[in-house]
């Protein structure tokens, strides 16, 4: 029997794959799980438009983030700090401080965990921070730190 994956099955395929399986593990587990349907004519359109839709959503995606990518371009994110004694810089901005910034000015969401970098800004001046948008979209944010007086 014949069947097309809706989704992946350990041992079996993955997702929109083809593949033969008995007529019993086909009919009584596969298809009433919804894990499978019948590879027919129909079945196998409905699979390729599918898959096109999921591609015209990928390249959607991507392209929002390349968007966003050119807008955090032209953005430098101020943040006041105190200095220690000898001057330098006491705590650190933190990942999700510049996260909370970046939502709260300019309405940008992007999620901590996509920091490439995984440091915490803990020097005064500008540092160049790196996030990955989506695969292959990579943004670069730029932080400066001062002094509080």
């Amino acid at each position: 029997m014949k069947v097309i994956l809706l989704a992946d099955v350990k041992g079996v395929g993955k997702k929109n794959q083809v593949v033969e399986v008995s007529a019993g593990y086909g009919s009584n587990y596969l298809i009433p799980k919804h894990l499978a349907v019948l590879s027919t004519k129909t079945g196998l359109e409905v699979r390729d438009r599918q898959i096109l839709e999921e591609q015209k959503a990928l390249e959607l995606k991507k392209l929002r983030a390349q968007e966003e990518a050119e807008k955090l371009k032209d953005i430098v994110l101020e943040f006041n700090a105190s200095a220690s004694k000898d001057g330098r810089m006491m705590g650190t901005i933190s990942p999700k401080q510049i996260e909370l910034e970046l939502k709260n000015k300019y309405g940008i969401i992007i999620d901590k965990r996509k920091f490439v970098d995984k440091i915490a800004v803990n020097a005064f001046g500008y540092t160049n921070l790196k996030v990955e948008l989506f695969k292959d979209v990579i943004a670069t944010i730029r932080v400066h730190v001062t002094e509080k007086k």
